[in-house]
């Protein structure tokens, strides 16, 4: 279980794995992880970042291939996790085919300083163990409906970061940012919440700058 902490910040010498720093992006089906993943790509390459990426899908490599084939990052360090069930048990009750792909990717491109780990889509119930990630993001978007931070699902709670992403289509779909932003952080217990627009990468840079802080701060 993932305790609720104000201390963001994890040392290398805490974490269950050496290496990489490992950070999840979990969230439901259509919130856009992956759109997100390809805005934070070549961000942390242009830092001089050594990156690789895992993704996970039900049955299907789909998410690894469009991510290879978007030339944002060597296609040969982009692996898929193809868990056959809930993707929710892939990332928390059993971890270990996602483990597996991280050490793969360490021991074939290493040294890296970050793995990036998508889950496939699921609900608000989604949550990542932290045997495989030191970090991890959860992804809703303002087409969901404002309502979903107050709902108060493991992801919102838990997550080191909430990404409220769409936010261009939030006067579409009459929902109030302002209202995700304030019930959000009620239940968070300060822990961050950041607004995107992955479509244009709008407040994606101070996503990665998070990340950067609170994960890679000590390379």
């Amino acid at each position: 279980m993932n305790t609720p902490t104000t201390d963001f910040r994890r040392q290398t010498s805490d974490r269950p794995h050496p290496g990489a720093a490992r950070v999840g992006i979990g969230g439901p089906v259509g919130s856009g992880k992956t759109a997100l993943l390809e805005q934070l790509i070549p961000r942390f390459i242009a830092r001089g970042t050594r990156l690789a990426v895992i993704t996970n899908d039900l049955v299907t490599r789909e998410d690894a291939e469009r991510v290879k084939r978007s030339g944002l990052i060597d296609p040969e360090r982009v692996l898929a996790v193809e868990t056959g069930a809930c993707p929710h048990t892939a990332i928390r009750e059993d971890p270990t085919l996602n483990m597996q792909a991280a050490d793969e990717l360490e021991a074939k491109f290493g040294p890296l300083d970050l793995v990036l780990i998508e889950s496939g889509g699921d609900n608000l119930a989604s949550t990542f163990s932290l045997d495989l990630v030191d970090y991890w993001l959860f992804v809703i978007d303002t087409a969901g409906g404002d309502d979903i931070p107050r709902k108060r699902g493991l992801g919102i709670v838990q997550s080191d970061v909430l990404v409220i992403n769409k936010t261009d289509l939030a006067p579409y779909v009459r929902a109030d940012v302002q209202r995700m932003l304030r019930e959000g952080t009620q239940v968070r217990n300060g822990r961050p919440i950041l607004l995107t627009n992955c479509h244009s990468g709008e407040g994606v840079d101070a996503v990665v700058e998070r990340i950067a802080a609170d994960v890679l701060f000590d390379r």
